[in-house]
């Protein structure tokens, strides 16, 4: 299918970081008195931005509702702990630079609900920022996938109609914005919601690896 331009998700699509998620939330929970998490069980709450994240973990961790004041107390450790150690293990998935090398003809765009300082300080750190045309966090417009808003401002600054873009995204969040954006979607089986979630959210094209994704969908240029 010939496609104006591709949109792409950053942690679980485009980047491996859980690793570093996983212990930035551990260390705030220690921080805070709490017990820790399994890391499967954090990964799980990753997709909708840094505050649902901790708010997630922290209600699985404790018994007790927090204050919005123990609440923001709780997200700048978290903030803190993640600014020191966004980079540690966070790698691009394999295959990943070698697609936006063959997909650079077209525009690219990252749409991701993690704040834009650390979206470009992990593109930037893994010299991936230069294959995007535009680069949209959670804080850059007013709504957040899977609002179709953040989508569709990154479709217009790339000068494409959203019919002819693909998002590409590893959860439901990014399958459900894509869909409500009137985009065509692939869902990354290899990220971390696996095939199962993307399935149910009705994903037009599902891929487990970015080789089977330039096979998979037939790419005009």
């Amino acid at each position: 299918m010939k496609f104006g331009c591709i949109l792409f998700d950053l942690d679980g699509t485009l980047v491996d970081s859980q690793a570093d998620l996983v212990f930035a939330v551990n260390l705030m929970l220690s921080d805070l008195g709490f017990k820790t998490l399994p890391h499967e069980q954090i990964v799980s709450f990753v997709g909708e931005g840094m505050l649902k994240l901790v708010e997630r973990a922290l209600k699985v961790s404790i018994s007790k509702p927090l204050s919005q004041l123990e609440l923001d107390a709780a997200m700048n450790i978290f903030l803190e702990h993640y600014r020191a150690h966004f980079l540690d293990r966070t790698v691009a998935y394999p295959g990943t630079v070698k697609a936006l090398r063959y997909l650079s003809a077209l525009p690219l765009g990252v749409v991701t609900n993690k704040p834009y300082d650390f979206t470009m300080a992990i593109l930037t750190g893994l010299g991936l920022d230069h294959f995007f045309k535009t680069i949209l966090g959670g804080d850059s417009v007013p709504e957040r996938k899977p609002s179709p808003v953040p989508l569709l401002n990154a479709a217009a600054q790339c000068h494409i109609i959203p019919s002819e873009c693909l998002m590409i995204g590893d959860t439901r969040i990014d399958i459900i914005a894509g869909k409500a954006a009137v985009m065509k979607t692939a869902g990354f089986a290899g990220g971390f919601r696996g095939r199962a979630e993307l399935e149910a959210a009705g994903a037009d094209y599902i891929f487990d690896h970015y080789d089977e994704l330039l096979h998979k969908v037939n790419f005009e240029f």
